[in-house]
């Protein structure tokens, strides 16, 4: 089942290998994201994983992560929407 996230982060050079690892470590594979900067110097990564396993138990850890600022679970057609502006 596909599952989309919105999450901000901040800044760092490690904060995407972090999300990364925990994404593969809670068994889910990443299918597509896209990230961009916003205008307070943090980064916003719209993520898309597979996974038979339920989405909270992937969101969070990653809200628990000390980079991430929010972890937000998205529908398809919001994530949409993000990306697009």
């Amino acid at each position: 089942m596909i599952h989309h996230l919105v999450l901000t982060l901040e800044q760092r050079p490690e904060v995407l290998e972090r999300v990364l690892r925990v994404t593969r470590h809670r068994g889910f594979r990443v299918c597509n994201m896209h990230m961009s900067e916003q205008d307070d110097q943090r980064l916003l990564l719209n993520i898309m994983v597979d996974s038979d396993k339920a989405i909270e138990l992937l969101s969070r850890q990653l809200d628990k992560l000390m980079d991430v600022a929010a972890c937000v679970v998205k529908g398809r057609q919001e994530l949409a929407r993000t990306i697009n502006g």
